[in-house]
């Protein structure tokens, strides 16, 4: 019986595209002999995910979780909706949801003892993707806390609890009471999935987004023919109008459509004698800023019929 060494498992791995818990169980199966472990890997269905790895994945879902002061909220892909109802694919978007909050990023998740397997997540998410036949992704998460205060979550039009299409995260910064603070939090993370701010004051927008709009903006109001002062004045009332459209704090509250985000927190402030403030928030939509594969139906019919 050859030894299974360390650089076994890895060749084993980069010629199956299998996990590495996988990898060193067939190389014991098959005492080391490594064409003989591809084959065992075949056979069990597990050899199969590095071949799916370059398909697009677009659909899949958003898991969210939040306790008191923090909350993670994650997105996992897979090719088509299909996987998405899969109920095997739902259990290991909330699993690995609850095992974010712990996690310092995406990279320290993967590495992460997947529950109830002898398998990290990464490796978790390999075998899945040869048992189920597709192609899957852990995308980006992210982890939102506050010392005083409290983090809110909202799952838009959720197919089971915590998990859906569009998540937010809410983090309020308070001593106020919880149960309010609570209350404010899930109606802001609605307002945040309709209105999907892109900051929350214009403080803290990308400027490099700022300057783009303004020199549009410029150009826009040269091409009017007025002379540069009055462009100037032009320019500066619609990048106020800019900050209003992605600046949370400057948006209209969808709840009242009448207050500003602000004054909503200033009337708050009051009511509870305590400070209130947004930390932080994250939204999440499925698939957004991912290129969809454009389906040709009349070539592939043609390519099957050989035309």
């Amino acid at each position: 019986m050859a030894e299974i060494t360390a650089s076994l498992v890895k060749e084993l791995r980069e010629k199956s595209g299998a996990g590495m818990m996988d990898c060193k169980k067939a190389l014991k199966e098959t005492e080391g002999n490594l064409e003989e472990a591809v084959d065992w890997l075949r056979t069990k269905g597990l050899a199969s995910a590095a071949k799916k790895a370059g398909r697009v994945a677009s659909e899949g879902l958003v898991g969210i979780i939040a306790k008191g002061t923090s909350g993670a909220i994650i997105e996992v892909n897979s090719e088509t909706d299909f996987v998405a109802r899969n109920d095997d694919f739902q259990a290991f978007v909330s699993n690995i949801t609850n095992l974010a909050t712990s996690a310092a990023d995406l990279n320290a998740l993967r590495v992460t003892p997947y529950p109830g397997e002898d398998r990290t997540v990464e490796e978790q998410l390999s075998h899945m993707i040869a048992t189920i036949g597709e192609n899957m992704a852990l995308r980006r998460m992210s982890v939102l806390s506050v010392d005083n205060g409290i983090v809110t979550s909202y799952m838009h039009n959720s197919i089971s609890s915590g998990i859906g299409k569009i998540g937010v995260l809410v983090a309020l910064k308070s001593n106020g009471d919880t149960e309010k603070l609570n209350a404010l939090g899930r109606q802001l993370a609605m307002h945040i999935a309709a209105a999907a701010p892109q900051s929350v004051s214009s403080d803290d927008l990308d400027q490099q987004l700022v300057e783009r709009e303004r020199q549009i903006l410029s150009d826009q109001a040269r091409d009017t023919g007025k002379p540069e002062e009055i462009i100037e004045k032009m320019v500066e009332g619609r990048i106020r109008k800019f900050y209003e459209e992605v600046c949370l704090l400057e948006q209209t509250f969808v709840i009242d459509g009448e207050s500003k985000i602000a004054e909503v927190l200033e009337k708050t402030t009051q009511e509870l004698g305590s400070t209130v403030s947004i930390a932080a928030f994250e939204r999440f939509a499925l698939g957004e800023g991912i290129e969809k594969e454009k389906e040709d139906y009349a070539s592939e019919v043609a390519a099957l019929a050989g035309t």
